[in-house]
This record gives structure tokens, C-alpha cells and sequence, in this order.
């Protein structure tokens, strides 16, 4: 978009009592954010929910003033400007209707044909969810995902780091403006983060990392991505308030489960009873449940492609589902596991570890075969 629409979209969001949904209204209705600060009353007021108050505020002429400030920040730091109409703004948060209007993002994000994952939980991480978060990461890297996180402490830099590790994107979804970095410790991470990744935030660069904008952020988090995974949380926690966003905008969520006596398992333990999560014990849980298939996955970030070796030792229970599957050819992972004597939970992460042996592939439709 030209400075002359970002500069009224700007002013826009700045009038009273106009947030993102009601912009949105406003701006499809009158066809740009500029016709709205033209258009006569009558013509207003004939959109649902608008009456005199807001037509009112849209004459306000402080709000070119702020929009005047920010507009020069944008251009003088070289931010990056995502506009939700825009194909440079995530696909998928274009169809939550409380999606931000405008994202500003710093570093360098990529979101084409890439599949997006959030991964939140509490700050007080655990050596348990530290060792968890490292190691899904590290068996999804072949699929070359974005990790999304909010760059805060405990789960949100473990995920971010171990991104880095795996030389995948990652972007930290911020609750303030992009001239500031919270917390300080972490700005040590800002220069690895932006040269594959970086930063995404919706608030302005006057905005400080008040307690209010970090739930608004987390619709962000949970908004973008078509998986949230919780790895610790306590019985109540921001992370929850990800998962449960995530599930209203029909999202997958996944939940660590932990001993029920620790502290920063509970709210994982009560996401999996309530079933408003999966129950995730590994990466195959993930990419058995939103049907990822590795023939179809991009390389690896360090480019070595996957390739079948010579000679594959198998463990037991491996022989036993590739004997299966040579002698009855294609197969239902339902199937598979009835026949072969196995819980879901587990044929899932055995056949992910065949397919990496490359002596079974996925089909579509959730089928299997020997290679």
C-alpha cells in the first residue's frame, strides 16, 4: 500500500471507538480507509452498529496529527507494513475477524507456502519441557515449519532458540512497538531472529509492554498458525488463553501431558481431559493429526535431502508393521494399528520414524505402504 492509504489507516485506527473489527466494517463498506473521513453521515449511519458518537470522532482532526507521527516512524526505521487485505499478511489470520488490521514486522519473514506453528507455555519452563521443546523442533524441522512464539521467558525463547538451532524461520509476535524489545535480557537474540524470521506486532511504536496488550497479542499467536502446542503451563496462565483462542478460531491444539503432581503440567493435564487439546507425546501426534506428508515436505533447512539408505536396521515393532505392510499393500494407519496390535499413540511415532528410514511412505487419505 501507498503512504497516502497507510496514512489513513492509520488515522483510522486512531478514531474512538473504531478497533479492528469495526475498521474492517467501515473500510468495506465505504471501499478505503480515506472514504470513510469523506463520506457524508447519512451514508454512515446506514452501516450496521455505527451511529452519531462515532461519525462524530471521525472529524476529530488530532487523529492525522498521531497518524502523521507514526507514518514517519514507519518509513524512518525501514518498517515493514502488513495490511490485512494485503497478500504479505498471514493467510490464515485474514479469516479471524478480530485479526489486526495492520501488522508492522521487522527482520526478514517469508510466509509463502509455509506451514505456520505456535508454540506457548509457561515462563518458568522446565527441564522436562525444555528437553520436549528442543526435540519436537528438531523432528519438524524436516518439514521446514515457522515457529511462532511471543518471545518472552520459560517456553517462548526455548522454542525460539531451538528454531535457530534447526536454521528454521521463527518470529516473535511482540505486545509493544518494534523500537523496544521485551524483555531486555533477549536482546541478544534480535540480530539471529531477524536474518531468517524476526518480529511481528500490531501495536505502535508509543506502545509499552503493558499487561493487557500481551492478550491481545495472543490472539495473534493463536490466529496465525494452524497448530498451537502447549508444553507447560500451570492451572492458569496466558498460555491457556492461546489455546482457547485458538480453539475458537478452530485451530488444532495440542497439550504436553506431565505427572499431576507438577505444578506446570496442570493446565496441560486439564486442556487433554477437556478435551480442548490433542494429547501430543511427539512430533508424530502433530503431523498424523493435520495430515502432513514427508513426500511432500521441503528439505531440510541445512539442505540435506532425505534419502533411503542401503541397508536399515529395524527394531521389532518396526519388522513387524513393515512385514505387515509388504504383504498387504496399502493400509489405513486405523488398520495398521488394529492389526498389528499397537494404540494410535504409538503406531504414529514408530511409522514416523519408518517413513525417516525411508522403508514406508505416506498416501493420501492416511495410508501406508512398504517401499
Amino acid at each position: 500500500m501507498n503512504n497516502s492509504e497507510l496514512f489513513h489507516v492509520l488515522a483510522l485506527l486512531q478514531v474512538e471507538g473504531v478497533g479492528d473489527i469495526v475498521a474492517k466494517k467501515l473500510i468495506n463498506h465505504c471501499g478505503s480507509a480515506e472514504n470513510n473521513f469523506h463520506a457524508k453521515s447519512k451514508q454512515l449511519k446506514s452501516i450496521d452498529g455505527i451511529g452519531d458518537i462515532l461519525i462524530k470522532n471521525l472529524k476529530d482532526k488530532s487523529i492525522f496529527e498521531k497518524a502523521e507521527r507514526e507514518l514517519q516512524v514507519i518509513q524512518t526505521e525501514n518498517y515493514n507494513v502488513l495490511y490485512y487485505q494485503n497478500d504479505n499478511y498471514p493467510d490464515k489470520l485474514k479469516h479471524c475477524i478480530d485479526g489486526p488490521l495492520l501488522l508492522f514486522s521487522a527482520g526478514n519473514i517469508n510466509f509463502e507456502n509455509r506451514k505456520l506453528i505456535s508454540i506457548v507455555g509457561t515462563r518458568q519452563i522446565t527441564s522436562y519441557g525444555t528437553e520436549f521443546c528442543k526435540k519436537l523442533i528438531e523432528d519438524l524441522a524436516i518439514f521446514n515449519p515457522i515457529i511462532v512464539s511471543g518471545f518472552a521467558y520459560g517456553v517462548d525463547i526455548v522454542a525460539h532458540q531451538a528454531a535457530m538451532d534447526n536454521n528454521l524461520q521463527t518470529i516473535g509476535v511482540l505486545a509493544h512497538g518494534l523500537n523496544q524489545i521485551y524483555p531486555k535480557t533477549h536482546k541478544k537474540f534480535v540480530a539471529k531472529m531477524e536474518q531468517n524470521g524476526g518480529f511481528l506486532t500490531e501495536f505502535w511504536s508509543n506502545s509499552n509492554p503493558d499487561k493487557e496488550n500481551f492478550v491481545r497479542r495472543n490472539r495473534i499467536v493463536a490466529g496465525m498458525s494452524e497448530a498451537t502446542i502447549v508444553i507447560e503451563s500451570a492451572e492458569k496462565g496466558g498460555s491457556l488463553i492461546t489455546a482457547n483462542l485458538a480453539n475458537d478460531y478452530s485451530r488444532d491444539v495440542f497439550a504436553v501431558p506431565g505427572r499431576i503432581t507438577d505444578k506446570f503440567s496442570q493446565g496441560c493435564n486439564d486442556l487433554i481431559k477437556t478435551q480442548r487439546a490433542n494429547l501430543m507425546t511427539s512430533a508424530a501426534d502433530l503431523i498424523y493429526n493435520l495430515g502432513w506428508e514427508l513426500e511432500t515436505a521441503s528439505k531440510s533447512s541445512n539442505d540435506k535431502a532425505i534419502q533411503k539408505q542401503l541397508f536399515v536396521s529395524l527394531d521389532n515393532e518396526e519388522q513387524k508393521i513393515y512385514d505387515y505392510l509388504q504383504k498387504n499393500g496399502k493400509q489405513l494407519l486405523d488398520i495398521v494399528a488394529l492389526e498389528c496390535d499397537f494404540p494410535i499413540y504409538r503406531i504414529s511415532s514408530i511409522l514416523l520414524n519408518m517413513e525417516l528410514k525411508g522403508v514406508i511412505r505416506p498416501l493420501p487419505g492416511k495410508l501406508f505402504e512398504a517401499v
